[in-house]
């Protein structure tokens, strides 16, 4: 099992120094110990108390004792994240904590940041996707590599189960947290994990695998309908533009403004409200014809042969 761990950790090749996302939770710590037997002197530790749960500080303690026993330097950022209309507590939680890591790295001195998800997180997160009736970006689930508020992210477990996990620490003798919450049906994630995916592995004993599969397979299709939009974007130099949005197809414009609104905006539409704004484009065959149209977190607007995004005041 060493041996596994070990090659997941090589074959990632993080840039050190590199933090390492620590709860404290058995996934976790299988990281950081992990990664400080390989790097050693060269792992920092950064823990995010979001004060969502009484137990919090506690927490925030433990990681302190464990850290100081093995000699890794811990960093603590508390958040408050609350969610704002129409997001969940959850999501608003992730939010903030990939904002938290992303800054400890930054004041540290960290080149990127490891997280612990694994092959089962990635089948629930690939099954939340398919409840939500995701498109390809969500199908693809979570990316072994990614940037976000400039630092690089990487999770080299997704190749490995969480029992192959804890079944590491328990040869190791290395205790975690047990987070209560992790048990509470209420969230939706508990339930796949605890109800859905038990019923998979007696029906599909491979679904990791294949799911796995099938993730990278969209991730791929993503990647390519990204490359095309660009490459539309960029003929109408850089805005979309009414009389060459409607030269294309349906869905080849609907790619395109995806796109634009993501990559240019940093906002996301719905998709009621990308088939109202498509239904929109199609009307706009006069000078005179206005366009305002709510999309992500702010508006679509014709102005003149083109179209503006801005955001909501």
């Amino acid at each position: 099992m060493d041996d596994r761990l070990d090659a997941a950790l090589a074959a990632c090749a993080p840039e050190l120094p590199v933090g390492v996302a620590f709860s404290g939770g058995a996934d976790s710590t299988a990281l950081l110990a992990a990664a400080a037997r390989r790097w050693p002197g060269q792992v920092h530790a950064l823990h995010v108390n979001h004060g969502l749960q009484a137990a919090a500080a506690g927490f925030e303690r433990q990681c302190a004792q464990l850290c100081e026993r093995w000699c890794v330097p811990l960093h603590v950022e508390r958040v408050h994240a609350g969610n704002g209309p129409g997001e969940s507590p959850e999501d608003a939680a992730r939010r903030a904590r990939y904002r938290a890591l992303a800054t400890s790295a930054a004041a540290h001195g960290l080149r990127s940041v490891l997280l612990a998800q694994h092959a089962d997180d990635q089948a629930e997160t690939l099954l939340l996707a398919l409840s939500r009736g995701a498109g390809l970006a969500g199908l693809a689930s979570m990316p072994a590599r990614f940037e976000r508020h400039g630092t690089l992210f990487v999770r080299p477990f997704l190749g490995l189960s969480g029992t192959e996990l804890r079944q590491w620490l328990g040869e190791h003798g290395l205790p975690c947290i047990d987070d209560p919450s992790n048990a509470d049906l209420r969230y939706t994630r508990n339930r796949i994990r605890h109800l859905l995916l038990p019923a998979l592995a007696q029906c599909f004993p491979h679904y990791r695998e294949t799911f796995a599969r099938s993730a990278r397979h969209a991730a791929q299709a993503q990647d390519l309908l990204a490359e095309v939009a660009a490459q539309d974007l960029a003929a109408m130099r850089g805005e979309p533009r009414l009389a060459d949005l409607q030269s294309l197809s349906r869905a080849r414009q609907a790619n395109l403004l995806r796109h634009w609104l993501r990559a240019v905006h940093g906002t996301g539409a719905s998709t009621a409200q990308v088939e109202e704004l498509l239904d929109q484009v199609a009307s706009c065959t006069t000078r005179g014809h206005r366009l305002r149209l709510r999309v992500g977190e702010g508006f679509v607007e014709r102005d003149g042969p083109r179209l503006t995004w801005s955001p909501s005041v």
